[in-house]
């Protein structure tokens, strides 16, 4: 057929704009067209480095890289249609070093650091640390940057010496792609060193931090476009010079503009291998506990909630680690001593089949709680001592149990999250859920009746990519407001909680709440007494 004669060879070229969502694992890139349709994507993975105990590190030029390679990718397969813009969603809390010609002078200190987890604590217990949380957002904790240059000051002097900027990983790539060192407000917000209600950056912080303002990037909206691109991001994507850029923000608050919960009221859960439960505001608020983080979204849009850092790997570890059964028995004793060989190894069970027997059991796993503490906790306490257990545990509990328990403890800290939630004065009407488990009912329906409020699960989830594509079409006059979100991402199906397995979740809550404070002691001693497991054994 004759070009002329192509119907897609006639079509009018639509306006796209790529959503590049920097992750901790990898890199995405995809295109969108006005009517939230995907057009192209590409990823690339880079590694997380753990040179030391509690250090969780990567390279920034694999991850700059990584954008060149999946912005060229998508540029390369979306044909004719024009690039309105490129707009950009980061993992949050980074921290990187820069020397006097803006070279690295330290990899990417990722918000899986726990390095600083002593500073923390220290300004945390302090009088000022409740204080802190208040003014800029941010939980004083070991993920967050202002504790991380705190250690770097007493840890690392010589790197602070010769440090001329402390920035974020967004910050540094938009530097080598767009030529401006800016940090937007989203990703300010959640940095510990950023006033949220005078939108600058805080001087106590800076004071506790030992950095001056010049050593930080400017502050800027989340709809700011740069306008043009380095010669070097010209040659790396394929794109013209002349490319707008919008800043972007936190994939956090990205992340509801990709289901649609743009509005007051409505929050959206996550649960993949951490989680996160978060609702949209018009003004910054913080529980008077402390128990959330307020992060910007916009100018006029902020995002309340709490991350936990133990959703789908506690299953997974539960999977790994205690759920190898039943075994085959072993043959009876032969001898006085009454020992027999040992039982062989079962095949190692699906998740699926974990959760189908959990399911069997009754809500509330027969009075056994798991505080599922793996990888320590954030919201709603903030502490980075925590540890895990099994609390209840008796010798008529079987692997369902442990199962259901472990299930249940992760929809239990959503609730204590929600809880903090509410107690800073927000209303919620509406949940959105999302997350790989999502697909197995018994998540759902624990989900449901530990949070006490009816569940939408949107027919697909953009992520934090689609929300970047979102706000960039904003930014770029192609769309009226990212509120029309809501509407590009309909709920497919809603879960109900069930009045009766409710009502256990509530009676447990409060128990499942103190049993953090209670163990603390022992957590902070065993912490002393024998050292952490490294996390890639």
């Amino acid at each position: 057929m004759a070009a002329q004669d192509d119907p897609a060879a006639q079509a009018p070229a639509r306006d796209v704009v790529i959503g590049v969502d920097m992750g901790t694992t990898a890199t995405k890139a995809v295109a969108y067209d006005v009517s939230g349709a995907q057009l192209a994507s590409a990823s690339h993975g880079y590694p997380l480095h753990a040179p030391h105990p509690g250090h969780a590190v990567q390279d920034p030029e694999l991850i700059l890289a990584a954008a060149y390679a999946g912005v060229r990718e998508v540029v390369a397969n979306i044909g004719a249609q024009r690039v309105a813009g490129l707009s950009f969603s980061s993992a949050m809390h980074s921290l990187l070093a820069l020397d006097e010609d803006l070279a690295p002078l330290t990899p990417v200190v990722t918000w899986a650091d726990t390095r600083a987890s002593a500073q923390a604590e220290r300004v945390r217990a302090s009088a000022e640390g409740l204080a802190l949380h208040r003014r800029t957002g941010t939980p004083v904790h070991p993920m967050s940057p202002l504790p991380k240059l705190i250690w770097f000051r007493e840890q690392e002097p010589e790197i602070r010496t010769k440090a001329a900027i402390w920035a974020g990983i967004k910050d540094w790539v938009l530097l080598r792609m767009c030529g401006a060192l800016v940090t937007d407000h989203s990703l300010g917000s959640s940095s510990g060193l950023m006033d949220i209600h005078a939108l600058a950056w805080d001087e106590e912080a800076m004071r506790l931090a030992g950095v001056r303002p010049e050593q930080l990037p400017e502050l800027v909206p989340t709809t700011t476009v740069l306008e043009g691109l380095t010669e070097e991001a010209v040659a790396a994507t394929g794109l013209p010079a002349g490319t707008r850029v919008v800043v972007g923000a936190g994939d956090g608050p990205l992340a509801n503009l990709g289901v649609g919960a743009v509005r007051p009221g409505v929050a959206a859960c996550s649960i993949g291998t951490s989680g996160a439960l978060r609702v949209t505001v018009d003004h910054p608020a913080v529980d008077p506990l402390g128990g959330v983080f307020c992060y910007a979204l916009t100018e006029d849009r902020w995002v309340i909630g709490g991350a936990i850092n133990n959703g789908g790997v506690t299953l997974d570890w539960v999977r790994s680690q205690i759920a190898r059964g039943p075994a085959v028995p072993a043959p009876a004793a032969d001898d006085a001593t009454g020992a027999g060989s040992a039982p062989e190894a079962a095949e190692l069970p699906s998740a699926a089949e974990l959760l189908d027997e959990a399911a069997t059991v009754p809500a509330g796993s027969g009075g056994l709680l798991m505080l599922p503490y793996l990888l320590s906790e954030r919201a709603p306490h903030w502490g980075s001592t925590t540890r895990g257990a099994y609390v209840g545990l008796t010798r008529g509990h079987r692997r369902e149990h442990l199962v259901r328990a472990a299930v249940e403890g992760v929809a239990l800290q959503l609730s204590l999250v929600l809880q903090s939630m509410r107690s800073a004065g927000l209303e919620i009407d509406e949940i959105r859920a999302t997350g790989g488990v999502m697909q197995h009912p018994l998540w759902r329906e624990t989900l449901a009746d530990a949070l006490g409020a009816p569940i939408g699960f949107p027919a697909q989830h953009e992520g934090s990519g689609f929300g970047a594509a979102l706000l960039g079409m904003q930014a770029l006059g192609l769309i009226a407001s990212i509120d029309v979100a809501a509407e590009m991402i309909p709920v497919a199906t809603r879960q109900r909680p069930r009045p009766a397995d409710a009502a256990v979740y509530a009676s447990l809550r409060p128990v499942f709440d103190q049993l953090y404070d209670a163990l603390l002691p022992a957590n902070d001693r065993l912490l002393r007494l024998a050292p952490s497991l490294p996390l890639d054994r």
